[in-house]
């Protein structure tokens, strides 16, 4: 048995979530060396690093698999957003089941599926934050009706905008992964419009504040003491990841002319090195997609160099298809369901296959 002591220094995991237009996005990206996984395209406006927009959640589990070896010099990793990545997982679910929606499942097992994807794609993200890189995730606000067991009536509060249900609380799961869960919004205030101070109503709404610490109104937490309340500004929480400030540039040294006494000899000429000639690098082999295909798949094949006559090989040979079938041909209930749902399984049969050359769909 291993027993260790005292406070342990580690990356951090945080959730930030609030309203759309609140500038999460933003505030993400003034983490130490970001690089954003953006699912729903919003950051087009951002001088940021991002990967390809994941088309499938086969393409998400391969890019958090890579990162999990190799962070490629970035230090966050940000997630934006889990609720575009929950659709991400819907669509996954439903597409392996031919399924035309989550509700035809019946009974409440498609969300339980769900449930459990978004807890594979924390566990990837675990890893990655045990590699030594932070976690950000972003997620939009909604406002939910609220009911305590011990309380009579129910209230409004705002909560992420994820699956929320006993039985598979996406919504719970994602809090208690974190070691932060933020909540953004704008400062408003309560101003009565009478003498009798009856009516009242909202002013404000220009302020933007972020709230670190559990209310009946909004959830949030943190593990860092942070005050209940703060300005929605990355300053006030850069001393958690030892933030200091830049240097200032050190200034050029001044040059001194010293007068000259006497002429210098002239500086002997130096020959110019020849260049040294360098071999084309060998272009990459050409990969024929049609442009038909869903852009899952496109996606897919581009980012593991699979061509569509891998794919015809190894459906061929699962007896699906014979191999000369056009991936065209192919049911869309096969493609979505067997060729993306399955990428998983089918990419390391298709790697198996391309060390070995074949003729006419036939390995020698």
């Amino acid at each position: 048995m291993n027993i260790t002591s005292g406070v342990q220094s580690k990356p951090i995991k945080a959730v930030v979530y609030g309203p759309e237009g609140i500038g999460k996005s933003t505030f993400a990206s003034r983490f130490p060396a970001p690089l954003f996984i953006d699912t729903e395209g919003s950051t087009s406006r951002l001088d940021v690093a991002r990967t390809d927009i994941p088309s499938s959640l086969a393409m998400l589990t391969e890019i958090l698999t890579e990162l999990r070896s190799d962070h490629h010099g970035f230090k966050t990793l940000v997630l934006d957003t889990a609720d575009w990545t929950e659709r991400i997982c819907i669509k996954a679910v439903c597409d392996k089941a031919q399924k035309t929606g989550i509700e035809e499942f019946g009974y409440g097992k498609g969300y339980t599926y769900v449930y459990e994807e978004m807890g594979r794609i924390l566990n990837l993200l675990n890893y990655i934050w045990e590699s030594g890189m932070n976690i950000v995730i972003t997620a939009h606000a909604a406002i939910r009706k609220f009911e305590q067991p011990d309380e009579m009536g129910a209230y409004d509060r705002w909560e992420l905008k994820l699956i929320n249900s006993p039985k598979c609380n996406v919504c719970a799961m994602l809090k208690e992964w974190a070691d932060m869960v933020l909540f953004a919004n704008y400062k408003t205030y309560s101003v009565a419009v009478d003498k009798e101070g009856k009516k009242r109503k909202a002013q404000g709404g220009g302020e933007r504040v972020m709230y670190t610490t559990h209310n009946p109104c909004w959830d949030a937490k943190n593990r860092f003491d942070l005050p209940p309340e703060l300005p929605f500004d990355f300053g006030q929480i850069a001393h958690l990841f030892g933030a200091a400030p830049v240097p200032a540039p050190a200034p050029h040294p001044a040059i001194h002319s010293a007068p000259q006494t006497r002429a210098s000899a002239p500086a002997p000429v130096q020959q110019a090195p020849v260049p040294v000639q360098q071999a084309p690098a060998p272009a990459a082999p050409q990969l024929n997609i049609p442009d038909t295909l869903p852009q899952a798949l496109k996606d897919l094949m581009v980012s593991n160099g699979v061509d569509e006559s891998d794919i015809r090989l190894v459906v061929s040979q699962r007896g699906y298809f014979p191999y000369d079938t056009p991936l065209t041909n192919y049911p869309p209930d096969f493609i979505e369901g067997v060729l993306i749902a399955a990428w998983g399984q089918m990419l390391p049969l298709i790697k198996e296959n391309q060390k070995e050359p074949f003729t006419d769909g036939v390995p020698f």
